[in-house]
């Protein structure tokens, strides 16, 4: 069963649920994808960006951590990116997170990282996606 994504809040965990749980946007619909940090002075927590598969930082004001992420929340490759560059597409990713350059070592995120993502529904009740 494929999973419907919406636009939301919730929170990250590297290591299969054992890192330090990170606040998390959900940016799902066309137009959260398209503005995703554009404008924005920084980032508290990351934004993860579903479906996508590369992303690019013209227009940001700061550098950022891109992680890219197969359908099971495995982590693919994890690169940092100073502003005005376009990224590479991963062929395998399905989503994109993205926070602020250094953030994501700072949680334990390399290439083979399981992630566990918490999202907070309209309904209010709890909703853990973890890695297969």
């Amino acid at each position: 069963m494929r999973r419907r994504w919406r636009d939301g809040t919730g929170t990250l965990q590297a290591g299969g649920g054992e890192g330090p749980a990170v606040p998390l946007e959900v940016a799902a619909s066309y137009r959260a994808r398209t503005r995703g940090l554009l404008g924005r002075p920084g980032l508290t927590g990351a934004l993860l960006l579903t479906p996508a598969t590369s992303v690019h930082t013209f227009g940001m004001r700061f550098p950022i951590d891109v992680a890219h992420l197969d359908r099971a929340l495995r982590v693919i490759a994890v690169t940092t990116m100073p502003p005005n560059r376009l990224g590479r597409p991963r062929l395998r990713a399905r989503h994109v997170l993205e926070a602020e350059a250094g953030a994501m070592a700072a949680w334990g995120l390399r290439t083979g990282t399981a992630l566990t993502l918490c999202l907070d529904p309209p309904d209010g009740s709890p909703n853990r996606l973890t890695s297969r």
